[in-house]
């Protein structure tokens, strides 16, 4: 039996003492090899070339050049994947849409269960970047190659309208690695007139407030992040809060959240699954599901349920997904009714909202 290939990490960051915390954290296990670290861009761009990562950690506050300047240098000419080690700082989303693929917050403290889960985070998120697909923002390009299948163009919904006796009056969406890039573009253009929309995306606390604010810049829907009792309405964007699982409750004729501590999930909280098996029991077939891009099988059983009961449901394509995991397995359980590139996606909804 041949040995399993290790990953190969490349380290950034300004601090010497957390340049060797990770490196020790990391290289203490049989599945990474630490190829080099940086104490700012200007070293890791010398250094880069050479150690040939399969997987980059950068710290996004840096002397003399920002990681996020970096990025946008780094990835146009060596596209590998990049997780951000960071603290609690809105350039994190700046950075997703730049083409890092993840990040993990980084510990409030060197000891007791802060390192542990942050060990255990930075793990999960390498493994997963070595699987992941680099996709850079969006720029003119030269036309494709002859045999090379042409992405399915956008569908302009800038105009649409939805009606108000729609058969179906929710949508819910699950995401993770690589989310928050594929939920903008899937919910960014839909109408005010659209129903409810629920989401979980696997984020940390804190973090889901600043990505539920950045929505709300670039949406014509309202966007925030739940809180317990939150009335879902047409025009209105909930994400799950950070630690917090989030699930669908009815009253009378209403949909409201219940975002509540519980023990996680899949290693996780929120949970996809708990999030879609509530929609499954409350919703049911007026409800709309939707798995993106992410990593292990989250949110499969619970779309599952919802297709069971009548709900339609989408799964997004490994061409567009930046790790085809939750959406593969989902597909495999036979959970996706429609599987489809991302920018056709909101298309799909709008066109099931009116049928």
């Amino acid at each position: 039996m041949t040995e399993e290939k290790k990953i190969r990490v490349f380290i950034v960051d300004d601090s010497m003492v957390f340049r060797s915390f990770l490196t020790k954290c990391i290289g203490d296990d049989d599945r990474f090899e630490v190829v080099g670290t940086a104490v700012d861009a200007f070293d890791a761009a010398n250094k880069i070339p050479a150690a040939k990562p399969d997987v980059v950690t950068l710290d996004i506050e840096m002397p003399r050049m920002s990681g996020l300047e970096f990025l946008g240098r780094l990835l146009p000419a060596f596209p590998i994947p990049v997780v951000l080690v960071s603290t609690l700082d809105m350039r994190v989303f700046d950075a997703l849409a730049a083409g890092a693929v993840d990040f993990v917050h980084k510990p409030d403290s060197y000891e007791g269960d802060n390192v542990t889960s942050f060990v255990f985070k930075i793990k999960l998120k390498i493994v997963a970047a070595s699987r992941a697909k680099v996709h850079l923002p969006l720029r003119k390009v030269a036309a494709p190659s002859l045999g090379k299948k042409p992405e399915p163009a956008e569908e302009d919904i800038s105009g649409a309208v939805i009606r108000s006796n729609s058969k179906r009056d929710l949508i819910a969406i699950g995401a993770s690695t690589g989310g928050t890039e594929a939920i903008a573009a899937v919910v960014r253009n839909l109408p005010e007139s659209t129903p409810g929309i629920v989401i979980t995306q696997h984020m940390p606390a804190g973090f889901t407030e600043m990505f539920a604010e950045r929505l709300n810049r670039i949406c014509k829907m309202e966007v925030r992040e739940a809180k317990n009792g939150d009335v879902v309405r047409r025009g209105l964007i909930l994400i799950a809060p950070g630690g917090l699982h989030m699930s669908l409750s009815r009253h009378g004729s209403d949909y409201s959240v219940i975002c509540e501590e519980g023990e996680k999930v899949h290693n996780v909280a929120p949970s996809v699954d708990v999030l879609f098996d509530s929609v499954a029991e409350v919703a049911g077939e007026k409800a709309i599901g939707v798995i993106l891009t992410g990593m292990g099988s989250d949110g499969a059983s619970g779309l599952l349920k919802m297709r069971d009961r009548g709900a339609y449901t989408i799964g997004q394509d490994k061409e567009t997904c930046v790790v085809y995991g939750m959406p593969m397995e989902a597909a495999k359980c036979g959970a996706v009714q429609t599987v489809a590139p991302l920018n056709t996606i909101p298309a799909l909804i709008v066109k099931e909202l009116n049928s």
